[in-house]
């Protein structure tokens, strides 16, 4: 794994120059106000944009997590991240092409923020193994449980032991993954459009691994010392 650099708080949210990228970070390390508030307009070529935007034809991370619970509500098992991502879909399928389109940069900064090896150690010990792909998949799961738990766990993979769904999956021995979650976005875009989303609307930079962390997930030892109530989980 590659190395990498601590950042400080304030090192992070320089680093955010983009209002939805800032309103990410600011919602995960707790730094208020949460709303995101541009210090220019995310559209320049609409006259019609003030410069604090709220709301203006994207949605603001706010309004995603609120969009996310709309979805756990209308679920019929909110405990089935499937189901709630049908729901996210349908939803925001009702929306304007931009919100739909800001919805995928927030969905990828999410996964963006989530990219980090003791979350992965983690997943590894709940599904038995993940791959590239599983970890992108549990992620999308992670995102579907809403603000509170995602914030959480991000802040400390360990925090998964106290989820419900989590000691639900252990009983039932079943993985924890969300692939459909990952393309709310695309799928409602191309439902409401008629047209794919667009691919070049922005990029995101994934950050380096830990690389303390860089060892085999195998390590029962090593990882029960770094995810003791986790790993306790699969040891009762």
């Amino acid at each position: 794994m590659a190395s990498s650099k601590k950042l400080s708080e304030a090192d992070l949210l320089r680093a955010a120059s983009h209002p939805v990228v800032r309103g990410v970070i600011q919602g995960l390390l707790g730094v208020q106000p949460a709303m995101v508030i541009a210090d220019e307009p995310l559209h320049p070529h609409r006259s019609d944009c003030p410069t604090q935007v709220a709301r203006c034809g994207v949605m603001d991370i706010e309004e995603f997590w609120d969009f996310i619970e709309q979805a756990r509500t209308r679920a019929a098992d909110s405990a089935d991240a499937e189901d709630i991502a049908h729901e996210a879909t349908v939803l925001l399928a009702t929306q304007e092409p931009e919100q739909i389109v800001s919805t995928e940069q927030i969905l990828s900064e999410l996964m963006a923020v989530s990219y980090q090896a003791p979350l992965w150690a983690a997943a590894y010990v709940i599904n038995g193994g993940c791959s590239d792909d599983g970890f992108d998949y549990f992620r999308g799961w992670l995102i579907t449980q809403g603000r509170t738990a995602f914030e959480r766990v991000v802040a400390d993979p360990d925090h998964l032991a106290d989820l419900p769904a989590v000691r639900a999956a252990v009983a039932a021995g079943i993985d924890l993954e969300c692939e459909s979650m990952l393309y709310i976005a695309s799928n409602a875009y191309r439902t409401a459009s008629g047209q794919e989303l667009p691919s070049d609307f922005f990029t995101v930079s994934y950050p380096d691994l830990d690389p303390a962390w860089n060892f085999s997930f195998e390590d029962h030892n090593r990882i029960a010392a770094r995810l003791p109530r986790t790993v306790a989980l699969y040891d009762e």
